[in-house]
């Protein structure tokens, strides 16, 4: 049945029958708001820990690093381990979003700037946000299941045999030099670029693949709440850690055994032999146009700053009995998994030299990889790494229904609807909760690629940066500063660059805003591997092919041997700077824009940067920057232009800050922050500079220890990289 056997049918139905039984005994416990949203704040390090490793790791993860690594080797592993660096910072912020002791994270924009309404807009906002981060995992996840069963080729359609043809012409130019090709196929080339014809075709339709995710979540999440969300993660977990190693050893025994003496530990020296050199290196591959070493530092800082305004954020940490699990959890989970992340990157690595030529699109390439490598092994094999796949999209997917089911009910409907009992509430939760789960699966059925949504994501939460930080840390910040800093922020950089185009269908065709970078060939020295020669030999074939019939362009290229040096030239496309994906051929035959606008970069062309004549990593790095920059300095004009907020709610939220969660018990924490309250100035010892307006706190040594102990995590996480690279 679809392609699949029954023991993979018998795995993935007990499986499910697993996660549906655990909501229906979670249901059991739930009696009020806190229960259904945060478990009654009570769980210990060990649920904190895969619960913050699930939250943080869906399908998109192994996908979108087997993806990126495919297609521009050791590099690629960067589209998840950008958050690296930024790390051991949660060491520091996670004691403060439990100490905050709130529901949701528009709890604190209530209680920090005494606005419901600001409240009430972060919900709206952050659900959008959130339903663009689920979708990237339903993406993955369906993605992947599509082409762990794929038609065979007698089996396709007329129209999948035509598109199939054209995935065939696109890969054969692709696979040549640049250098090579004649005037006309360099032509044909870039046209068959903006075609992006399929080479693989499903028995299974991907609707239907997240359709029956989405319902399998909807039964267990929104029944038993996060207790059952949390319960889950730690089974999940298990799959997660299963997946990113079950595909290794298959993979290194069939390098081993096509390329080598058959010892399964050959392969990695295998590898190095193969491929070619430019796939080792992690800066700077030729190939890769958006991990240069300046985009990675800005698109970590960016997202290291954006993630700790997540509403997600907020529901891993305040679910902790106290603020140390808080901070063990949620910090192990995120170093679990970065060192996953390296494993994806060998699956990735391995893929390379076993499917160049058989896979292009490489959104599918875990799935083919998992379809070739387990499919012959049978055990139900395919069926657990389906199990996994699901696992890690609905891990991290029923805590974000949970996070935006509570933002939703807490900071919108119950506002609108007061006075109800805690069994309304939290049947409204559910109800949001589901509403959530079916706009995320419909904007998955919408984009077109895992790393376009992932882009997206990263950047989408600095419209509150400027608000969350500085409402957290300057006493200064007021309630002017934030809404103008939240609304200028979101109007100039997400709503006018979608609404504008939707208006002026016609700007998508127009020749300024079709701008694209004009990329100079890029030459490289390297090592010659055996890859190489087989590939150097391939176009001195195809020149004399040429030669023969008169019609070969330049000189034939140079012979190369094993181990010798050669120079090779890499033509990278052209890719649209102003927009947000790159162009189309239309309906009427015409080159148009797809996406959204980018207006920091329209003004930076327009003041005389010339974009087109930078690498493309320079655009996507001011796509980011600018507006995190953008939504403090806007926050801090106003705030220092109008009068400060004085009224009573702000000062109690700083008190409460101050107040450190202990973990003995509701009463004993009441009692903490009466005494807080009564005795402001007590408070204040807290602070490294009392007397001034800015809330920074003394470390003691769990603080300093643990921060200095994260960060030599971080560099054993680069050395496994580095071990990977010029090892594996």
């Amino acid at each position: 049945m679809f392609g699949l056997q029954l023991p993979d049918i018998i795995v993935i139905a007990v499986y499910f029958s697993v996660l549906i039984g655990v909501g229906i005994w979670a249901a059991r416990k739930i009696k009020s708001q806190e229960d259904y949203l945060l478990g009654g704040r009570n769980f210990g390090k060990l649920l904190q820990t895969f619960a913050s490793f699930g939250s943080a790791t869906s399908a998109d993860g192994p996908v979108g690093v087997a993806t990126t690594t495919f297609h521009n080797g050791a590099a690629g592993i960067w589209s998840a381990l950008l958050m690296v660096f930024f790390t051991p910072v949660f060491w520091i912020t996670s004691p403060w979003l439990r100490r905050m002791r709130l529901m949701t994270m528009g709890d604190f924009y209530e209680e920090r700037y005494g606005s419901g309404r600001m409240a009430a807009t972060y919900a709206i906002v952050a659900a959008v946000g959130m339903m663009g981060l689920l979708s990237v995992g339903f993406t993955a996840m369906s993605r992947t299941i599509m082409a762990i069963t794929p038609k065979d080729v007698h089996e396709f359609s007329l129209a999948e045999q035509q598109e199939y043809a054209l995935a065939q012409e696109a890969n054969a130019l692709e696979d040549r030099d640049y250098e090579s090709l004649s005037a006309q196929e360099k032509a044909r080339l870039n046209e068959l670029r903006l075609l992006q014809p399929e080479s693989s075709f499903s028995h299974i339709d991907e609707a239907m693949i997240v359709w029956i995710v989405c319902i399998i979540v909807l039964l267990y999440a929104t029944t038993g709440g996060l207790a059952a969300a949390f319960y889950t993660d730690l089974l999940q977990g298990v799959f997660i850690i299963a997946l990113s190693i079950i595909l290794i050893p298959f993979a290194w025994a069939k390098i081993s055994l096509l390329y080598a003496d058959g010892n399964i530990l050959s392969a990695p020296a295998v590898l190095h032999q193969k491929l070619p050199a430019s796939f080792f290196e992690i800066f700077g591959s030729p190939t890769l146009i958006d991990f240069t070493w300046y985009f990675i530092l800005a698109a970590s800082l960016v997202a290291g700053v954006t993630v700790v305004t997540q509403p997600n954020q907020m529901v891993a940490n305040a679910a902790a009995k106290d603020e140390h699990t808080a901070r063990v959890g949620f910090v192990t989970g995120v170093f679990m998994k970065r060192f996953c992340t390296i494993l994806w990157g060998v699956v990735g690595l391995a893929a390379v030299l076993l499917y160049t030529g058989t896979v292009r699109n490489s959104d599918l390439i875990w799935g083919h990889a998992t379809h070739d490598l387990l499919g012959s092994v049978g055990f139900g094999l395919i069926g657990l790494m389906i199990a996994s796949m699901m696992a890690a999209l609905m891990s991290a997917g029923s805590a974000l229904m949970l996070t935006v089911s509570g933002l939703l009910m807490r900071n919108i409907y119950r506002p609108l609807i007061p006075g109800k009992s805690e069994a309304h509430y939290i049947w409204a939760g559910r109800v949001l909760g589901a509403a959530f789960l079916i706009g995320g699966a419909i904007i998955t059925l919408t984009f077109s690629s895992v790393f376009e949504l992932l882009k997206f994501i990263w950047t989408f939460f600095v419209i509150f940066a400027g608000a969350f930080w500085l409402g957290l840390k300057w006493r200064r910040a007021n309630r002017a500063g934030a809404w103008v800093s939240i609304l200028a922020t979101l109007s100039v950089f997400y709503i006018l660059p979608f609404l504008v185009p939707m208006l002026l269908p016609s700007l998508r065709q127009n020749e300024f805003l079709l701008l694209k970078t004009q990329p100079q060939p890029v030459i490289r020295t390297y090592v010659a591997s055996e890859r190489d020669v087989d590939q150097r030999n391939a176009e001195i074939a195809a020149w004399r092919a040429q030669d023969s019939a008169q019609t070969a362009t330049g000189a034939c290229p140079p012979a190369v041997r094993v181990g010798e040096q050669f120079s090779k030239e890499y033509q990278l496309p052209s890719k649209a700077i102003l927009w947000s994906k790159q162009p189309a051929v239309g309906e009427d035959g015409k080159v148009e824009a797809r996406g959204y606008l980018y207006p920091q970069l329209i003004v930076a062309e327009w003041l005389g940067f010339r974009l087109e004549m930078q690498p493309y990593a320079v655009s996507q790095t001011v796509v980011m920057l600018v507006p995190l920059a953008f939504s403090f300095l806007i926050l801090v004009i106003v705030a220092l232009l109008t009068p400060p907020d004085q009224d009573a709610v702000t000062a109690r939220f700083f008190l409460k800050m101050r107040t450190k969660v202990r973990g003995k018990g509701p009463q004993a924490d009441a009692e903490d922050l009466r005494k807080a309250y009564a005795d402001p100035e007590k408070t204040k010892e807290l602070l490294l500079f009392p007397r001034g307006e800015w809330e920074f706190y003394r470390w003691n040594k769990q603080d300093f220890y643990g921060f200095l102990f994260s960060i030599g995590v971080v560099f054993v996480v680069l050395g496994m990289l580095y071990a990977v690279v010029n090892v594996y």
